[in-house]
């Protein structure tokens, strides 16, 4: 087995999108990867060399500097990017390039797609997400950060959870309310608004969060005291945040879904290379069953899990509802994923949990999926509801 792991494309243009990503990422093998996460580095060099190819404006229109594609090969750009071993430190460096800035290119007015959309194609600009909270979580329309009115702009105070990649970032996408929630829950989301911020460290205080794994690239704390938003970092229509940031979710989760798959991939090509080689009572341990079978079925529910990807990916595209293809894609892909860097760790026994076969950290960054951007249950409660009509339970 090759490092190309994975379906082929039917698209040829595909094709040659997932050769010329594999080539350039087998430029930082797993040592690397292990040094930027044990270091807690960012991986400038990768970024610089994605940036420079680029990469960054895959999903951006030529008019603003991107290569006018779409979802779907952003979407093949980030699965060969976690299986050449990047994993989600690779991944979660580029992708709010990718897809963050989705909501300012639909409902952002001319002068913010014209100020923003080109650095961030061409890796000038790097870029924040700041929606969840710490006493919100999952439910969105508790969010307490507040915009005020001050003058022809606005003033942001509040606090942030889990925004990823907010040291290296200049700028940030940040849901506030800018009205009271009204009673009625149908509209519950009103009042929110999204804004595009300049990351002021003189009014905003960055904290990065100690964590498990994917620690190349820092998940943080932001607390906003009073930072001043001119009025037409607003993002579309006041109140209306809700509805806009959608644009970002949807694609989040489709790509969260090709990381989790290319991830899997990783740990599939480790497992099944040391399964070939590694000897004991007189054969390789590839073949027992009980090593074999497990691979062939996580590989089987990879391979699923991709093509729901590429279902919801290519929906966005073409400008279809796709929450449910989104969520089913994100909630099939990262459990295929997690399963199968369990399962790689399995087959190297004791050594799987040894930083020398790198599966060990496959597995705590694919684990980080099945909790964001969305957690599985969150998933299936939309399944539940928006596709089977069954009834909230919260």
């Amino acid at each position: 087995m090759s490092g190309a792991l994975g379906t082929g494309f039917d698209d040829p243009d595909h094709t040659l999108i997932a050769e010329a990503v594999r080539e350039r990422c087998a430029e930082f093998p797993d040592e690397y990867w292990a040094a930027c996460d044990a270091e807690h580095r960012f991986p400038w060099e990768f970024f610089t060399a994605m940036a420079e190819g680029g990469w960054l404006g895959i999903a951006l229109p030529e008019e603003y500097g991107g290569a006018g594609r779409g979802v779907t090969e952003a979407a093949i750009l980030l699965r060969e990017v976690a299986a050449s071993g990047a994993a989600m430190n690779g991944c979660t460096a580029l992708h709010m390039n990718l897809f963050g800035l989705q909501p300012v290119l639909k409902y952002g007015n001319e002068r913010l797609r014209k100020t923003f959309l080109p650095p961030a194609a061409e890796g000038r600009l790097h870029v924040a997400f700041a929606v969840t909270e710490p006493d919100a979580g999952t439910d969105t329309s508790r969010i307490k950060t507040v915009a005020e009115r001050d003058g022809g702009g606005w003033v942001i105070s509040g606090q942030k959870i889990w925004t990823s990649k907010a040291l290296e970032s200049d700028v940030a996408l940040i849901l506030a309310r800018t009205a009271p929630a009204p009673g009625d829950e149908r509209r519950r989301f009103d009042g929110l608004s999204l804004f595009l911020i300049d990351l002021d460290r003189a009014h905003v205080d960055i904290r990065p969060i100690p964590k498990a794994g994917r620690n190349a690239v820092a998940s943080c704390e932001t607390f906003y005291d009073r930072l001043p938003v001119e009025g037409w970092r607003l993002v579309g229509e006041e109140g209306k945040g809700f509805k806009h940031i959608l644009s970002g979710l949807n694609p989040e989760r489709i790509l969260i879904a090709a990381e989790a798959v290319g991830i899997g991939y990783a740990a599939l090509r480790r497992a099944t290379e040391y399964a070939r080689v590694r000897e004991v009572f007189d054969r390789p341990i590839g073949a027992n069953q009980a090593i074999s079978h497990p691979l062939a079925d996580a590989y089987a529910r990879l391979e699923a899990a991709w093509q729901m990807t590429m279902v919801a990916a290519r929906r966005y595209d073409a400008g279809l509802s796709c929450g449910a293809e989104a969520n089913i894609a994100k909630y099939l892909a990262a459990q295929a994923g997690y399963d199968a860097a369990d399962r790689a760790v399995q087959t190297h026994g004791g050594l799987g949990y040894a930083h020398e076969f790198h599966v060990e950290r496959y597995w705590r960054e694919a684990r980080i999926m099945r909790l964001a951007p969305v957690s599985q249950e969150m998933s299936l409660n939309f399944i539940a509801q928006q596709v089977l009509d069954l009834p909230r339970s919260y």
